[in-house]
C-alpha cells in the first residue's frame, strides 16, 4: 500500500519546491523578500469588472449551478473579441467554450484526445502544463526548440520522421512563458502548413496576447487560412484583466476539439460561478482602456528591471512581450544551474525568481523573472542584486566549497 500511484509516478518532484521552502524560511525569519518568482499579477481587477460581479452575486438566481460550457453571453463576447482583435470569425455555440483558466482547459483537452502511447510535440522550455497535461493523460512528450524560427520548424520535421506513432498534437505558446518569445503570422503559416501536411492538431496557448511592448500586436494562429480545421487556441482573463484568481479562460477553434473538451468537462464540472462569467462578459464587452493601462504598467516595470540589471552587470534580453524576463545565469554562476543560483539569489540578494529547469531541462541555464512588483520594489531588487554581484563580493557557495 506504500507504492506510489501510477500517474503520480510519471510526475517528477516539484522543482520549485526547494526555492519555495527557502523563501518560506526567510519570511519566517522576517526577512524582506522581493518575490519575482510566480507569474501572479499584483494589480487590482478593474473596478467596473468587480462592480458587475457584486451586482450579479446579489441576485440569488445566480447562485445555482452554471453550465460547464459557459453562459451564452460570455461565449458571444469571446467570439466578438476574436473578430475585432484578430479578424477571426467564431461560432460561439460550436467553436468557443469557457474554461476554468487556460490551464484547466488544456489539461482536460489532453485527457479528451490522448490515447496511451501517443506522442506530443512540446517546446522546451515551456509552461509545465504543456507537457505534463499530456503526460498525466498517458502520452509521451518529444521536446522541440522553443524559438519561433527555422530551427523549430526543422526540428518538428525531424521529430515526425523519427516518432512512432506519428505525433498527435503540437503545442505552441507565443508570447511565451517563460522565454517571452513572440511569433509572427508568417511563422504561424509555416506551422499550419506543417500540421496540415502531417495531420497533427495544433494547441495554441495565447494567454499573453495583450501583453506586448513594441510593434504589431501578437497574432493568433487562427488568423491563418484553414487553421481552424485542426487548431484550438486557449486564452485567459488572468493577465489581460488582472483576474488570476477568478479562473476564467477559453478555448476556441476547431468544432470537433471543442466538442471533445465540452464532453469531458460535462462529466467534471458545472463551469465557473455564474457571477464570475457575467463579470468576465463585462470585461470583454466593456471599455478596454484598462488593458492599455495594464500594458503600460508592465512596460514600465520591464524597462526599470532590464536597465537596472544591465547597470548591475547582468545583461538580460528585454522582452518584447509577456510579463517575464528570461534571464541567462551570469557566467560567474553558470556552473550552479538554475535551482542553486535561484537559492543563492534569494539568500544573498533577498530576491526570489523561478529556476529555469522548472520549465524543462533546456531551461536550466536561465531563471525567469516575473514583473509582479511595483517599480519601487523592482528598483530595490536591482540594488540588492547589484550588491550581490559587485566585484570582490564573496563567491558563490559552490565555488567556496570547491576551494
Amino acid at each position: 500500500m506504500t507504492e506510489e500511484f501510477h500517474r503520480i509516478r510519471r510526475l517528477p518532484p516539484y522543482v520549485f519546491a526547494e526555492v519555495n521552502q527557502a523563501k518560506a524560511a526567510a519570511r519566517n525569519a522576517r526577512e524582506d523578500i522581493i518575490d519575482l518568482g510566480m507569474g501572479n499579477p499584483d494589480s487590482a481587477t478593474p473596478p467596473h469588472i468587480v462592480a458587475k460581479l457584486i451586482e450579479t452575486v446579489a441576485d440569488p438566481r445566480s447562485h445555482r449551478y452554471s453550465t460547464s460550457k459557459g453562459i451564452p453571453g460570455l461565449r458571444r463576447a469571446l467570439a466578438a473579441y476574436y473578430d475585432r482583435r484578430f479578424g477571426v470569425k467564431l461560432n460561439p455555440d460550436t467553436e468557443v467554450i469557457a474554461t476554468l483558466g487556460s490551464k484547466e482547459g488544456l489539461a482536460n483537452l489532453a485527457n479528451a484526445i490522448t490515447s496511451p502511447g501517443d506522442t506530443i510535440l512540446v517546446p522546451n522550455p515551456s509552461y509545465p502544463i504543456h507537457q505534463f497535461g499530456f503526460i498525466i493523460a498517458g502520452a509521451s512528450v518529444r521536446s522541440v526548440p522553443a524559438t519561433p524560427d527555422e530551427t523549430m520548424l526543422h526540428a518538428l520535421e525531424r521529430a515526425v520522421k523519427h516518432s512512432v506513432p506519428r505525433p498527435t498534437a503540437l503545442i505552441v505558446n507565443f508570447p511565451s512563458n517563460p522565454t517571452a518569445y513572440l511569433a509572427t503570422l508568417d511563422f504561424y503559416k509555416d506551422i499550419v502548413a506543417f500540421a496540415r501536411k502531417h495531420e497533427i492538431f495544433i494547441l495554441s496557448d495565447l494567454a499573453y496576447a495583450e501583453i506586448y511592448f513594441e510593434g504589431e500586436p501578437p497574432p493568433s494562429v487562427l488568423q491563418v487560412n484553414g487553421a481552424k480545421e485542426f487548431t484550438v487556441e486557449f486564452t485567459s482573463m488572468s493577465k489581460t484583466y488582472s483576474m488570476p484568481g477568478w479562473r476564467m479562460g477559453f478555448a476556441a477553434g476547431n468544432p470537433r476539439l471543442i466538442s471533445a473538451l465540452a464532453r469531458m468537462k460535462s462529466y467534471l464540472d458545472y463551469g465557473a460561478f455564474t457571477p464570475i462569467q457575467v463579470a468576465a462578459t463585462a470585461a470583454l464587452n466593456g471599455p478596454q482602456d484598462c488593458v492599455d493601462q495594464m500594458r503600460a504598467l508592465y512596460k514600465e516595470r520591464r524597462d526599470v528591471l532590464i536597465k537596472g540589471l544591465a547597470q548591475a552587470g547582468w545583461d538580460v534580453p528585454s522582452p518584447a512581450g509577456s510579463m517575464f524576463a528570461w534571464a541567462p545565469i551570469p557566467a560567474r554562476y553558470a556552473h550552479l544551474g538554475s535551482v542553486d543560483f535561484a537559492k543563492l539569489l534569494l539568500e544573498r540578494a533577498k530576491v526570489a525568481v523561478a529556476p529555469g529547469i522548472g520549465f524543462g531541462e533546456y531551461g536550466d541555464t536561465h531563471v525567469r523573472i516575473a514583473l509582479v512588483e511595483n517599480t519601487h520594489r523592482l528598483r530595490q531588487a536591482v540594488r540588492n542584486i547589484r550588491g550581490f554581484m559587485a566585484p570582490g563580493n564573496a563567491p558563490a557557495v559552490a565555488e567556496t566549497e570547491a576551494v
